[in-house]
């Protein structure tokens, strides 16, 4: 680590407001919305394994997503709800370097495996007759494998690229967790620089991955078109639960991270959004909306009322 890295032992983070009542009203929505996430993608979880009309790829990928998501969801929320109880906001600089890391770790993953179930529905309604050939259990496990690793690596870069820089000066982060926009700026060294970093790292990435996979879902829809109106209607609602997610979780990464040197307002309320309101779009969209999750959330529940025989479990 840089020597003048050591000049600053930790952050101070403002969070979202100095308003104490503000504050108090974040704890309680907050502390809402992550217990909310935790124990509704755990359901996911659960029901995914515990149903055996639920292994397949697309529920496999599904799983994975609830993970990550409540992984993103636990990097620096926990930290900002008990901030907000106990009016100790500072970090360590080894803590704000963690929170860097899991974050990027916890996105770029995403980002990837967003790809994979992109992937996964494109074949399964353009190419059906092969979908079983081309998205097998092998498949499915190197697209997660390849997105953890990807995500590592995009992580590691940022990393690298924090301990690399000085700090010698205010060390007040303008967020409720510390990210590389934010905490760049706090550097004694040209922020331009840093910010064509962050552009080209991270928004033209998470730009360019976008693009696919919108014109993944067009092609998609196109081809839905000429499907039965069952077969159309079923796959017109996952794919539309699909591209929500898509279109929640990139659009303030986007925005973010394309335009780093700025400091604004919406920059904190698209922070809150894609690191707490996000994650709970899964159970949210993937229950409410799909037929097969709720049959077997009820079926699990019979079954935890109503203890039986139990079968063995196998994925797809």
């Amino acid at each position: 680590m840089d020597v003048a890295n050591k000049s600053i032992s930790e952050f101070v983070l403002l969070g979202l407001s100095k308003s104490r009542e503000l504050q108090l009203f974040f704890f309680m929505v907050f502390s809402l919305f992550y217990v909310a996430t935790m124990v509704g993608n755990s359901l996911i979880v659960i029901t995914v394994i515990a149903d055996s009309h639920l292994h397949s790829p697309m529920y496999f990928l599904l799983t994975n997503l609830s993970i990550i998501d409540m992984s993103l969801a636990s990097f620096a929320t926990p930290k900002m709800i008990t901030d907000y109880l106990t009016g100790h906001k500072t970090i360590s600089f080894d803590g704000c370097i963690t929170q860097i890391f899991f974050l990027h770790l916890f996105t770029g993953t995403e980002i990837i495996l967003l790809m994979a179930m992109s992937l996964d529905r494109y074949i399964a309604i353009c190419k059906p007759l092969r979908y079983a050939s081309i998205i097998n259990p092998w498949v499915c496990t190197a697209l997660v494998v390849a997105s953890w690793v990807v995500g590592v690596m995009h992580s590691m870069s940022q990393v690298i690229f924090v301990l690399t820089l000085p700090f010698c000066g205010p060390n007040e982060v303008d967020s409720f967790f510390c990210d590389l926009p934010v905490v760049f700026q706090l550097a004694c060294v040209d922020t331009y620089v840093l910010g064509l970093f962050m552009i080209s790292t991270s928004g033209i990435i998470a730009l360019s991955c976008f693009i696919l996979l919108f014109n993944s879902y067009v092609i998609i829809l196109v081809t839905i078109k000429h499907h039965s109106s069952k077969g159309s209607s079923k796959a017109l609602s996952t794919c539309t639960a699909h591209f929500i997610v898509v279109l929640m979780f990139f659009g303030p990464c986007i925005f973010i991270y394309m335009w780093p040197l700025n400091s604004f307002l919406i920059d904190k309320i698209l922070s809150v959004f894609y690191t707490i309101f996000t994650p709970i779009l899964n159970p949210i969209i993937y229950t409410l909306r799909n037929q097969e999750v709720k049959t077997a959330m009820r079926k699990l529940k019979n079954r935890l009322l109503n203890p039986k025989k139990t079968t063995p479990l196998h994925y797809f």
